[in-house]
């Protein structure tokens, strides 16, 4: 979704909000593949999940959705992205909940930390989000 700001935008908080996003999710998935690859576990394809018909992750837009998306521009892109950025955002405080809700689950002092932090930045992040689609909505 943020490989689409640069085109897709007219404004620089859009843009400075994409930038902080990727290069924290960027970090997040190196972070999960690095758990993974240290536990001699596989690491999902990340292209794969997201080609039509794959099982989507909560909080995922659906292949029709980013159609939607990236044929936008301006204040409808802003608003269809600040919408799908908040339901993704949405999605990891799904999963964090769900990790947390099996008894044993997120003990690992690293996977905690993981979890605690994604939970915080992303419930900061919505809010930062909501506000600025109510903006748009003015």
């Amino acid at each position: 979704m943020t490989d689409l700001i640069p085109t897709h935008t007219t404004t620089a908080q859009m843009k400075r909000l994409g930038e902080r996003i990727a290069i924290s999710q960027n970090d997040e998935i190196r972070m999960m593949q690095r758990w993974l690859t240290n536990r001699g576990q596989s690491v999902p394809d990340m292209h794969a999940m997201h080609m039509h018909g794959a099982t989507l992750m909560p909080g995922m837009l659906s292949p029709e959705e980013m159609d939607r998306l990236a044929a936008a521009n301006g204040t409808t892109f802003d608003r269809l992205f600040l919408e799908g950025m908040i339901k993704h955002h949405g999605g990891a405080l799904e999963m964090v909940a769900d990790l947390f809700s099996h008894p044993g689950s997120g003990q690992e002092p690293e996977v905690f930390m993981f979890a605690s932090d994604v939970d915080a930045d992303q419930r900061a992040e919505i809010a930062r989000m909501s506000a600025m689609l109510e903006e748009l909505q003015k």
